[in-house]
């Protein structure tokens, strides 16, 4: 999915959005790479400046990130900082060591956890690759933008969870 894909007025214009609060929790590896993920998201919530407001905490590593969320959640589920929902970024890049295995398994294992006991939704912006090139793939190339597609899919799932 690409942002020239996604018909602003007929489909995400049609999605109810009040007030709402997305947490982008994103890692400090892969800086650069990271940004890109984050103006990605950042263009696509900009088109919902009324509706939507952007918090972000930056954690070590993907590993982390769950716990970050959780701890958010925890201290701010009843105060004015609630999240409406959470876009988890990071970047794990495959090495010439089962790393990258355990890695993907934690940050996978734990945000789909968190999807599954937490009443707010957590999007899966996670890349993970063998390769520089196949992150640039993903961040504008053949594969579409994931930092658009993870702020698309928040923005369904608050409309989701609020129209339940």
């Amino acid at each position: 999915m690409s942002l020239s894909s996604v018909n602003f007025n007929t489909e995400l214009g049609k999605l109810q959005l009040q007030n709402e609060h997305i947490v982008i929790v994103f890692t400090q590896w892969n800086k650069k790479y990271i940004d890109q993920l984050i103006e990605g998201a950042n263009e696509i919530f900009s088109k919902f400046k009324n509706a939507v407001a952007i918090t972000f905490l930056e954690v070590p590593g993907c590993v982390e990130i769950p716990f970050a969320i959780n701890a958010h959640y925890n201290k701010n589920n009843n105060n004015s900082k609630k999240a409406s929902a959470y876009i988890a970024f990071g970047i794990v890049i495959k090495g010439e060591t089962s790393h990258f295995k355990y890695v993907c398994n934690s940050v996978t294992n734990g945000i789909t956890t968190l999807n599954t006991t937490l009443p707010t939704p957590t999007v899966y912006g996670i890349l993970t690759v063998h390769n520089e090139v196949q992150i640039l793939e993903r961040l504008g190339g053949k594969h579409g933008h994931k930092g658009q597609e993870a702020a698309i899919t928040a923005l369904r799932m608050i409309h989701l969870n609020n129209t339940i």
